[in-house]
C-alpha cells in the first residue's frame, strides 16, 4: 500500500491540470492534502542545489527547499564541497528556467535570511524535488523544526540512497562533506 505521500505527487499534477485551464494570471492555490495550500509559480534561477528563485504572481521569490540540505558551491565563507557542482547542476536539470511548479509551505514560512521555505513539486510530472533530490543522492534530509511535514519520506529514500551508493554517497568520503 503506498502512503498517503507518495499519493501527494499524483493529486497535484491532477488537480494543476485540472486547474490550470482557467488562465488565471495570478498564482493558482490548489489544497494538497493535509496542511497548506500550494501556489504556484514559474522557476527563474537555479542558485545552488537547495535554493532557486521562483516567479509567483508579480513577485519573484528566494525560496529554499525545505527538508533537505545539499552540498555547498556558493558560500562565500565556505570551499565549495564535495558534489556540491554535480547537486547544482541535478537541481537545475530538474528545475530549468520556466519551470512550472507547485510551491507549498510548512510551518514557518521564512528562514532568517528572508527566504521562501517550501516542497516544491514539477507540475508538468508531479516530481517532487525535494525528495527526488534525496533519493537520487544529492541531498540529505535536514530537519528543522517546526518543518517536518515530509521527514520520514525524506529520511528513508536517504536511506537508501546511502545504502546503495547512490550519487554523493558513493563519491564522496563520508566525513567533511556536510555540516
Amino acid at each position: 500500500m503506498l502512503s498517503r505521500a507518495h499519493h501527494l505527487p499524483i493529486a497535484i499534477a491532477l488537480v494543476l491540470t485540472v486547474t490550470g485551464c482557467a488562465g488565471a494570471t495570478s498564482p493558482r492555490t490548489t489544497a494538497l492534502g493535509d496542511g497548506a495550500p500550494a501556489s504556484t509559480g514559474r522557476v527563474v534561477a537555479v542558485i545552488d542545489g537547495d535554493t532557486v528563485d521562483v516567479r509567483l504572481g508579480d513577485e519573484t521569490e528566494r525560496v529554499r527547499l525545505l527538508g533537505i540540505d545539499t552540498p555547498e558551491t556558493v558560500a562565500p565563507d565556505r570551499p565549495v564541497e564535495c558534489f556540491g557542482p554535480e547537486a547544482s547542476a541535478r537541481t537545475g536539470e530538474l528545475l530549468a528556467p520556466g519551470t512550472e511548479v507547485a510551491v507549498r509551505r510548512d510551518v514557518e514560512p521564512r528562514d532568517r535570511y528572508g527566504r521562501l521555505l517550501a516542497y516544491l513539486w514539477r507540475v508538468d510530472d508531479g516530481t517532487f524535488v525535494n525528495l527526488a533530490l534525496v533519493a537520487e543522492g544529492f541531498a540529505e534530509p535536514l530537519s528543522i523544526a517546526p518543518n517536518h511535514a515530509h521527514r520520514a519520506d525524506l529520511a528513508a529514500a536517504a536511506s537508501r540512497a546511502r545504502a546503495s551508493g547512490t550519487g554523493r554517497w558513493g563519491t564522496c568520503p563520508s566525513e567533511g562533506t556536510q555540516r
